[in-house]
């Protein structure tokens, strides 16, 4: 909504008014609650406020006909803003968009009372109003957009010897160990998004057999044509294997199991897919420069990043790859939007290492950053979600009557 305003009452000694608009909503109870304030418009009695976006649930609640109290001030520097007057309205009147329907006279009722010839204290105008409405993740979803999960594993030798117990990969006969334990954990939660429930999975930072060539993204289920796995089981015995097979080595480069979603990301960008990679890493990053323009580049595509770092090391590396307080920048240029979401594991263990002290608050923190970087994607791209099949009802069978 936009708003201007005429022939304000003049309320500064020097100059005229600093005004500024103050919305209510109103409550069961007749009470009001402040919903919105413009900014202030300096030294005019007929200032033009800037457009502002509000929820219609913050605005009435959801009640089209509910009043809506709007107060005009003053704007001092003390703080002790003077009032100039108000008016009332409602969400269905101001739907009406910009008419004489929506010009308010701005009414003080101290002055009314005192004053017979007291007409007002000047007019608002409406001068715009769109709707627009908002839709959420699961609306893409339900309209058949597929998510696509495919999991790196760090293989680099920083992890430690996978035949000591305090290697993060400990083969472990009892029990998962650190990469065992977030793997299972975040792919329990992340598969139930994913339709076909086959997961790509790669390993990066390993020498792999035969000739101990060094690969920063193997397939490790052996198959680089098809790195598919059934399931997080399928995920899990891969890993299992390959920690038989491949020798931890380094260093630890990002950019390449980045670049290969995205490779299959910048394939689809009707908004029919949407690609998130969970990278489960020690956090020790050698490619820091590489990872960044590769996220950069990736910001653009339909894709999200998920780090999980597993052990006791600093991740100052990982907090400035999830780009929440500064955004990720490379060479000058800035991410198109934050597709990084960083998670420590160690928050969420107990002592021992070998407990996970609540599944439902990992699950909320691992995953709280995808729907808003989804919805980022398809708001910049102007994709709608496709209309959500009706739901399904079983046949009814007709029955033959006898003649």
């Amino acid at each position: 909504m936009q708003f201007c305003a005429n022939k304000l009452d003049k309320k500064d000694f020097f100059g005229k008014s600093d005004p500024f608009l103050v919305f209510y909503r109103s409550n069961e109870d007749g009470s009001f609650t402040i919903c919105h304030k413009t900014e202030v418009v300096k030294n005019t009695l007929n200032p033009v406020w800037q457009a502002f976006k509000i929820s219609v649930r913050a605005l009435c609640n959801g009640d089209y006909d509910r009043t809506i109290k709007v107060e005009v001030y003053d704007w001092d520097r003390d703080g002790s803003h003077d009032f100039i007057g108000e008016f009332t309205t409602s969400y269905r009147e101001l739907s009406r968009g910009q008419s004489q329907f929506n010009v308010y006279e701005v009414v003080n009722p101290k002055k009314k009372v005192k004053k017979k010839k007291y007409i007002n204290s000047g007019t608002v105008t409406l001068l715009s109003f769109l709707v627009e409405t908002e839709v959420s993740f699961l609306d893409y979803i339900k309209g058949g957009t597929q998510i696509n999960f495919t999991v790196a594993i760090d293989f680099t030798a920083s992890n430690g010897n996978p035949a000591q117990p305090t290697s993060l990969h400990y083969m472990n006969p009892y029990q998962l160990n650190a990469y065992g334990m977030a793997l299972k954990a975040v792919g329990e939660i992340v598969q139930d998004y994913d339709s076909d429930k086959m997961f790509p999975a790669l390993g990066f930072g390993a020498k792999l057999p035969p000739d101990g060539r060094i690969s920063h993204e193997f397939a490790l289920n052996g198959n680089p044509q098809n790195p598919y796995c059934d399931g997080i089981e399928g995920v899990m015995e891969a890993y299992y294997r390959s920690l038989k097979s491949v020798q931890l080595y380094g260093p630890t480069n990002f950019a390449p199991v980045i670049n290969h979603v995205a490779r299959y990301a910048s394939s689809v960008k009707d908004g029919s897919q949407y690609f998130v990679l969970l990278i489960v890493t020690d956090g020790v990053i050698s490619d820091m420069a590489q990872t960044k323009e590769s996220i950069v580049n990736a910001s653009k595509l339909p894709m999200s990043i998920i780090i999980v770092g597993v052990g006791p090391a600093e991740f100052d590396a990982m907090i400035e790859l999830d780009g929440d307080d500064v955004r990720v920048s490379s060479r000058g240029k800035y991410a198109e939007r934050d597709i990084v979401q960083f998670v420590p594991f160690r928050d969420y263990i107990d002592r021992s290492g070998n407990h996970i002290l609540s599944m439902a608050r990992l699950a909320k923190d691992v995953l709280a950053e995808i729907p808003e970087q989804f919805l980022s994607y398809m708001r910049a791209r102007g994709i709608k979600p496709s209309p959500a099949p009706p739901p399904y009802t079983p046949p009814t069978h007709v029955l033959q009557t006898q003649i």
